[in-house]
């Protein structure tokens, strides 16, 4: 028992020492750094080294932002990092490098670790030499608690301790660097929505050319063909038209078939923008009817969808498109037989899961069917997890806020 209580508190006051180590590394850093300060500062008052100021801010980023992982990996707590982006022209880069609180902050940690940073390890060396003594016979011997080894852990802590209340941004800082992020989200989601915006208005389009188009275009043929031969029988007189009334018939017939083939194409397309089943049947309707006719054996669970308010026409759309790919895609490329779909009410929005039982594997890179689902779902704000490890399962969640 003393000598697992006593590898213990050398394991422990081992892996403090590491620690304390990397930041009296970092200490000498600082020890070199302060002269690219003093570089710096001689090159801005000469105008013409004023570019050397920003590339020298980013520089002492990277070194808190490396003491910021370190201290993260000791406490399990990670710092926030919350800067002014260092961008546009070298006049704005410098104003926005000097004018950024960070900046001081940074500098404030980098003299106050100029100090404690091996100041902390010379006083850990030497509680290294008094527990080798006093804790090998007080912990090894008697069988007693260490009370030498875990102050180099406490010194540990009181330097993560430290440097977690120098490094850490204010408030503001923290508010202005959320509001940078979500506007930066914000933008590349924007950019997501008006691609898949465009790569829909493509396929309607292609969809209407190739089908509907080509339809109605064989319909006016047919008719023009229809109405010449009955002109034709009409001039002859009757009788005497070269015409049999059976072509007129037929061609007729043709006509009609197409006129169907057409609504049938349309009726594709107004599906492919907003399904009327969603309309008719609402969300949990609709994908049952999706799950009816997908060739697997899907399961559909409902937990609250279908009782109380429905949720917005767009948040049940992209949810009915996101269950009708990942159906598509188990039938077709997982060689899948059972399937599971389960809708979800929270209290924030609409929750679905699908989940297949196939080989798995399933790749964003490798076609456009999940990237269109993130894309539909993050142009709502929502979120969208896809878990496919090779041989299986398959699991798609996706979280669409919206109010009930």
């Amino acid at each position: 028992m003393a000598r697992t209580e006593l590898r213990d508190a050398l394991a422990r006051a081992d892996r403090a020492s590491m620690q304390l180590l990397m930041g009296a590394g970092m200490a000498l850093l600082s020890y070199v750094f302060v002269g690219v300060l003093l570089f710096t500062l001689v090159a801005s008052l000469i105008v013409i080294g004023l570019g050397v100021l920003p590339e020298t801010v980013l520089l002492l980023r990277r070194m808190t932002g490396a003491k910021r992982r370190q201290v993260g990996r000791w406490s399990g707590t990670e710092i926030r990092e919350a800067y002014t982006p260092l961008t546009g022209t070298l006049v704005e880069r410098v104003q926005k490098a000097v004018k950024d609180p960070g900046t001081y902050r940074d500098l404030r940690w980098l003299v106050v670790h100029f100090v404690h940073g091996l100041l902390l390890l010379y006083v850990a060396l030497l509680l290294w030499v008094i527990g080798a003594l006093v804790d090998g016979v007080w912990c090894g011997l008697l069988g007693r608690r260490a009370v030498v080894l875990p102050l180099i852990v406490r010194l540990a802590e009181l330097d993560t301790r430290w440097s977690t209340a120098l490094l850490k941004p204010s408030p503001e800082a923290e508010r202005n660097a959320e509001l940078a992020e979500r506007v930066e989200e914000l933008t590349v989601t924007r950019a997501g929505a008006v691609a898949a915006h465009g790569a829909e208005l493509r396929r309607i389009e292609r969809d209407l050319h190739d089908g509907t188009q080509a339809r109605l275009v064989s319909l006016s043929m047919r008719v023009g063909l229809a109405r010449r031969a009955y002109d034709k029988q009409v001039a002859a007189g009757p009788g005497e038209g070269p015409q049999d009334p059976d072509v007129i018939r037929k061609l007729l017939a043709d006509a009609q078939d197409q006129a169907e083939e057409a609504l049938t194409e349309l009726r594709h397309v107004v599906r492919g923008i907003h399904p009327p089943v969603l309309t008719d049947r609402g969300l949990a309707g609709a994908v049952r009817a999706l799950a009816a006719g997908s060739g697997l054996d899907v399961t559909v669970r409902d937990d609250g969808v279908e009782d109380g308010p429905r949720a917005p026409a767009a948040v049940e759309a992209a949810a009915y498109f996101v269950v009708a790919e990942a159906l598509t895609n188990a039938a077709k490329h997982s060689g899948a037989r059972r399937a599971t779909v389960e809708l979800t009410r929270g209290a924030a929005g609409l929750r679905l899961l699908v989940s297949d039982e196939g080989s798995g594997g399933a790749d964003e890179s490798g076609g456009t069917g999940l990237l269109g689902m993130r894309r539909r779902v993050a142009a709502l704000d929502g979120t969208m997890e896809v878990v496919s490890p090779a041989g299986g399962p398959t699991r798609i969640g996706v979280e669409l806020p919206c109010v009930w």
